[in-house]
Parts: C-alpha cells; sequence; structure tokens
C-alpha cells in the first residue's frame, strides 16, 4: 500500500513538473515572438528615420524660409532616434517615450509634406516624389508591423493572466507587455484650411 502511494504521489508530481516546464517554455516562445515583433517595429522606424535626411535636404533646396519645418523634422529624428530599448526589458514609461518620440516624428513629417504643397517645383522634383513615396510605404509597413506586434503581445498577454499559466509567469517574472494605441487626437480628423 505505502509503495502504491509513493507511486502515486511520484506519477502526480512528475506530471505537475511537466506540465511546469511545457507552459515555462510555451511562455518563453510567446515572449520571444513579441521581442521578435518588436524589433520587426523597430525596423520600421529606422527605415523611416534612414529616410527623412535625404528628404530634408530635398526639400532644403526649394523652401529656404521653411527652416523651423526643416529643423523640427530633423529635432524629432534625432531625439527618436537616441531612443533604444530592449524589447525584453522595456518598461512601460520606456514604452510611452519611444511612442510619444516616434509620433513626434510622424507629426513633424506630416509638417513637412504639408509644405510641399506650396513648392510646385518641389512637388514636380522626381527625388522628392520617389522619397515621398518610399516614405509612405514605409509608414504602412510601421502600421503593419505595429498591428502584427499588438496581435502578438495580445496573445502573450492572455497566456501570461490565464490561470493557471498565471502561477507560473509570475514565478518566472513573465509580466504583460504594453500594445501600441493611436496617438493622442488621432480620432479627430485634421483641419484643412484654404
Amino acid at each position: 500500500m505505502k509503495r502504491a502511494t509513493l507511486l502515486i504521489v511520484l506519477v502526480v508530481a512528475a506530471a505537475i513538473a511537466i506540465y511546469c516546464v511545457k507552459v515555462y517554455n510555451g511562455l518563453v516562445s510567446e515572449q520571444q515572438g513579441v521581442e521578435a515583433a518588436w524589433s520587426n517595429v523597430e525596423t520600421q522606424y529606422q527605415r523611416r528615420a534612414d529616410l527623412i535626411p535625404n528628404l530634408v535636404s530635398t526639400v532644403k533646396g526649394y523652401a529656404t524660409h521653411e527652416q523651423q519645418t526643416l529643423e523640427d523634422v530633423v529635432a524629432a529624428r534625432a531625439a527618436a532616434t537616441s531612443i533604444t530599448l530592449d524589447g525584453s526589458n522595456m518598461t512601460p514609461a520606456q514604452f510611452e517615450e519611444y511612442v510619444e518620440a516616434q509620433n513626434k516624428v510622424t507629426s513633424a513629417l506630416g509638417r513637412l509634406i504639408a509644405v510641399a504643397e506650396n513648392y510646385p517645383d518641389l512637388k514636380a522634383n522626381t527625388s522628392f516624389l520617389e522619397l515621398q513615396s518610399q516614405l509612405e510605404g514605409t509608414e504602412n509597413r510601421i502600421a503593419v508591423a505595429r498591428r502584427e506586434y499588438n496581435d502578438i503581445v495580445k496573445q502573450y498577454n492572455t497566456r501570461v493572466v490565464t490561470f493557471p499559466r498565471n502561477i507560473i509567469a509570475s514565478m518566472f517574472g513573465f509580466s504583460q507587455k504594453e500594445y501600441f494605441a493611436a496617438a493622442e487626437g488621432a480620432s479627430e480628423a485634421p483641419r484643412v484650411e484654404f
């Protein structure tokens, strides 16, 4: 009888251990997916940052009295590229700072493109048109990468908080990740004045 009880206890303990290992490995795999998705987001933001100097220099030749707009774009780019995050260790505050810096780049680029509307020669410039097209494509890639990141984060966060995985997740320090959200004021339509 003692031997049967011991065998049952060992089998149950082994099953629990196997389950814990499986859950832990699953969480590690999910976390790696989040980090890979984050890396894809950063890659697209870097692509945009790499296009900005060429765009600014192209516009600079035509729009010399739009210096403040050009400086704003360059400053926003510099601020955004100075922030580097480790996908595995970022805090919500660091994430928010990064997103805010990227939103400032988006806003500054929007003002720069609007400036181009005042310069027919610039709008006809092949280099400008090509850069504008590449920038538009990059913005679309950023949107896709952010959406994919949010999808993976949703899956990961769900696993981290559901029972009984949440017990194992908290034991090994797995915590929820931040989502990308729409920029403040994005729900309001832009004002166009002629």
